[in-house]
């Protein structure tokens, strides 16, 4: 019987425990964590009325909340999926104060140019468009910045929608069956290719 290679075999079953090890991460510790936020954001909608801004708490999500705009700096348009764009305001909320998000409304309009003068917004509170990729985001612990969405448009804009609580990803099961699924993967390949190797090695054959 041919002997394993050291050296390789060390390094797969290194790799192999290690994505093991992060399935049952994502299936014992992520996902557990997950289904108690999104329980917890499921009833922050019929919770009392906050003041906005209040932090960048992501246990916040779709509370009710109401700010001042004292002066819209910018309005931008960012995507929307299906509704088209969202316009989106930054404003001044004082001569030292955090400054905050307000979501105005939608546009099917790429070229719109919203006009808002600020004052009181009342709406919910959501995630702002966030730039960052998928890979930055693994280093980048930065919270995600808050946005209140307000109940009534400016004219020329759409309202907005409701709290969609499927809007927040709940990914962590399929996570965990990603990582099991790779563990076998190289498992498999690792087999094949010592089969391979001991058929192509000197004396194999008689």
């Amino acid at each position: 019987m041919p002997r394993l290679p050291i050296v390789p075999t060390l390094i797969v079953t290194l790799a192999v425990a290690a994505m093991i090890g992060l399935g049952f991460w994502q299936l014992l510790d992520r996902r557990p964590k997950k289904l108690a936020q999104l329980e917890q954001l499921a009833a922050n909608p019929s919770k009392p009325e906050i003041a906005f801004p209040g932090g960048s708490d992501a246990s916040l999500l779709f509370r009710r909340a109401h700010g001042l705009c004292l002066e819209p700096v910018a309005i931008r348009l960012a995507g929307a999926g299906g509704a088209g764009y969202r316009a989106i305001a930054e404003c001044r909320t004082g001569a030292e104060g955090p400054g905050m998000l307000v979501q105005l409304g939608t546009t099917r309009d790429p070229n719109a140019r919203p006009q808002w003068r600020g004052g009181e917004v009342r709406g919910f509170i959501s995630h702002a468009p966030d730039s960052r990729s998928m890979l930055a985001s693994l280093f980048d612990h930065t919270p995600q910045r808050l946005m209140l969405v307000s109940d009534t448009p400016p004219a020329g804009l759409e309202p907005n929608g409701k709290p969609d609580l499927s809007a927040i990803p709940n990914n962590h099961l399929a996570y965990a069956v990603q990582w099991f699924f790779f563990a076998i993967v190289a498992v498999v390949i690792y087999v094949l290719a010592l089969r391979r190797r001991g058929r192509t090695a000197p004396g194999s054959q008689a």
